[in-house]
C-alpha cells in the first residue's frame, strides 16, 4: 500500500509539472488568439464556479464579517493582481524567464513575513536574499539584451506577479489557519474576479471566439482545470503530509520543466522564435535563485 506521504510527493510532483509547462501553453495563445486580459477573465470565471461548486458541496462554513476586508485584499493579491501581471509578463517576455523569476517566491514570503508578521531573519536567511535578489535581478535586466522572446517589462511583470503573490500568501497565513482552504480560495477568487471585471470584460467582449482553433481551447482549458484547479487541490493535498518547505521545494522543478518545454518547441516544432531562449545567462541566474532558496529554506545547526 502506498504511503500519504508518497502519495504526498506525487502530487507535489504533478502540480509543478503542471507549472512547469504552463508558462509555454499560457504564452502560446496569447496575444494572437486572445488578449491577457481576457484570458484571466476567463480564468476567474471558472475558478469562481469550479470553487464555489466544491464549497456549497463539502464545505459548509460561515466567514466572520470582520475577515471579509483581508479575504478582499486576498483576492486582489491573489487573484486579481497576480494573474494579471503573470498574463502581461508571459506575453512579453520568455517562459524561461518567467520560471525562473517565480522561484524567488520563497524569498519574496520570507521579506514579507519579516516586514509584516516581524519574523525573524537569520544569517543564512540574509545571505539567501542577497544570492536569489541578485540572481533575478540580473534575470530581469538581461531582458532589454537577450535574443529570443524574452523582455525586461515582461520579466518585470513576472517579478511583479511573484511579489504580489508571495503577500498574498503572508496574509493569507491566518486566514488558512482559521478557514478551511477551500473557503478561503473560494472567496479570493470571488472577490479576483470583482476586481478584474472593470479591468477585462471589454477585452474578453470583443474577443473573436470564431477564431479560436481546438489548440487554442485546449491551452485555455489547461489553465483552467489544470494550472488552476488540479495544482491547487494537488498542493493543499500534499499539505496534509508534507511540511510547507518541502512544498514549496519542488518549485525548483518548474524551470527545469520549462527549459524542456522551450527545447520541445523550438527545436522539434521548430518553433524559431524559442530558439534562442536558453542561454549561459539565464542557466546562471537560475542557478544563483535555486542556491539562494536552499540556504534560506537550510535549517541552522543545533549547538551540542
Amino acid at each position: 500500500m502506498i504511503k500519504n506521504t508518497t502519495k504526498a510527493h506525487f502530487a507535489l510532483l504533478g502540480a509543478n509539472l503542471i507549472y512547469g509547462a504552463n508558462y509555454i501553453i499560457a504564452k502560446d495563445v496569447m496575444p494572437q488568439k486572445i488578449s491577457p486580459n481576457a484570458f484571466v477573465f476567463i480564468r476567474l470565471v471558472c475558478c469562481v464556479i469550479l470553487f464555489w461548486s466544491i464549497k456549497f458541496l463539502f464545505v459548509k462554513e460561515k466567514v466572520e464579517q470582520k475577515d471579509f476586508l483581508r479575504l478582499a485584499l486576498c483576492g486582489l493579491l491573489g487573484a486579481a493582481a497576480n494573474m494579471l501581471f503573470f498574463f502581461h509578463g508571459i506575453n512579453l517576455t520568455s517562459p524561461v524567464d518567467a520560471s525562473i523569476i517565480m522561484t524567488t517566491t520563497p524569498v519574496i514570503v520570507l521579506i514579507f513575513s519579516f516586514i509584516i508578521l516581524k519574523e525573524s531573519l537569520t544569517k543564512n536567511k540574509i545571505i539567501g536574499i542577497s544570492i536569489a535578489g541578485i540572481g533575478a535581478i540580473f534575470l530581469i535586466l538581461y531582458g532589454n539584451k537577450a535574443t529570443g522572446t524574452s523582455s525586461f517589462l515582461g520579466n518585470l511583470f513576472v517579478f511583479l506577479n511573484a511579489s504580489s503573490y508571495g503577500l498574498y500568501l503572508v496574509i493569507a497565513k491566518t486566514l488558512m489557519k482559521k478557514y478551511n482552504a477551500i473557503t478561503v480560495i473560494s472567496w479570493m477568487f470571488l472577490f479576483g474576479l470583482i476586481f478584474v471585471t472593470p479591468i477585462a470584460f471589454n477585452d474578453f467582449a470583443n474577443t473573436n471566439f470564431e477564431a479560436f482553433t481546438t489548440n487554442t481551447y485546449l491551452a485555455i482549458g489547461y489553465v483552467v482545470l489544470f494550472t488552476t484547479f488540479f495544482a491547487y487541490l494537488f498542493n493543499v493535498y500534499a499539505l496534509k503530509f508534507v511540511t510547507p518547505s518541502v512544498t514549496s521545494s519542488y518549485i525548483y522543478l518548474q524551470p527545469v520543466i520549462s527549459f524542456l518545454m522551450v527545447s520541445l518547441y523550438a527545436y522539434i516544432l521548430m518553433k524559431d522564435e524559442y530558439a534562442q531562449d536558453i542561454s549561459l545567462v539565464k542557466i546562471i541566474s537560475c542557478i544563483m535563485v535555486v542556491i539562494g532558496v536552499y540556504i534560506i529554506s537550510k535549517r541552522p545547526k543545533k549547538l551540542v
